[in-house]
């Protein structure tokens, strides 16, 4: 009975031991479905350099601004465009100097290596074929790069023709699955999915950038978050120069280096 209570004790101390050791951070990203591989090898990045866990959620950029503000408990934003995070800005929702634009997006169009045109010779032309019975896009409704493709599709002056054909993804993410999964025979999707795992092996054709508004992408450390130190300093990463390299390693174009204001250099 001795030896019992002895080791019930010690088992008692070890556990109270055990909870009073300090955790470590977690930040809570929202994140543009656009990001997903660059993000996770950013996520790992830092996690190696700062011991802080990042939680990344992603989904459409205009559903994510709703969610901020109703409430939800993110400490970072990362937007596939400027627009969102500025209008968190101006709610104040989010910390003060920390918006910034941390990559440019860019749009192709995908389809699979066995399909039946050649996007890459065809061009804008493969999506009138009929064997494209269906185009895979982002909902424009909430998602930037759905906005970006039916801008390019109305400048190349085949919206019209090819607008009964267009299936709409939740996000830029769930529109090339579609395409991948057979669903769709074409899709205009981000460059940044395109070449990812799973797909790279796919004939793609980038859309010339002047055919549609530049996707200037943005983030924000949120006012709501729990761990603003570390929000900020997720951010410093990804706009530094190691956080520029992997995105541009996942298909994104970096806007230039601001050079410090008057006074900080």
């Amino acid at each position: 009975m001795r030896l019992t209570g002895r080791i019930f004790f010690l088992a008692v101390l070890l556990g109270s031991a055990s909870a009073a050791l300090p955790q470590s951070p977690e930040i809570r990203v929202a994140a543009a479905a656009d990001l997903k591989f660059a993000m996770d090898e950013l996520a790992k990045q830092f996690e190696k350099q700062k011991g802080a866990k990042v939680n990344v959620t992603y989904g459409s950029s205009g559903n994510f601004l709703a969610q901020i503000q109703n409430g939800a408990p993110f400490d970072l934003f990362f937007s596939a465009d400027m627009d969102y995070p500025k209008k968190l800005e101006a709610a104040g929702l989010a910390e003060p100097g920390t918006l910034c634009e941390y990559a440019i997006g860019r749009i192709v169009i995908w389809t699979p290596v066995d399909a039946n045109v050649d996007v890459t010779k065809e061009k804008w032309a493969a999506l009138l074929k009929p064997e494209v019975r269906k185009i895979a896009i982002a909902n424009p409704d909430h998602a930037p790069y759905g906005r970006a493709a039916a801008a390019a599709l109305k400048n190349a002056r085949i919206y019209d023709r090819v607008k009964s054909k267009l299936v709409y993804g939740e996000n830029i993410s769930q529109a090339a699955q579609f395409v991948q999964s057979g669903n769709a025979q074409a899709g205009v999707i981000a460059l940044s999915l395109a070449i990812s795992p799973g797909m790279a092996d796919g004939r793609r054709w980038e859309i010339p950038p002047d055919e549609y508004s530049l996707l200037e992408q943005g983030a924000v450390v949120l006012t709501s978050g729990k761990n603003k130190l570390q929000a900020r300093q997720f951010l410093e990463l990804v706009k530094s120069a190691e956080g520029r390299a992997t995105l541009k390693k996942f298909g994104f174009a970096v806007p230039a280096v601001q050079p410090p204001p008057a006074g900080k250099r």
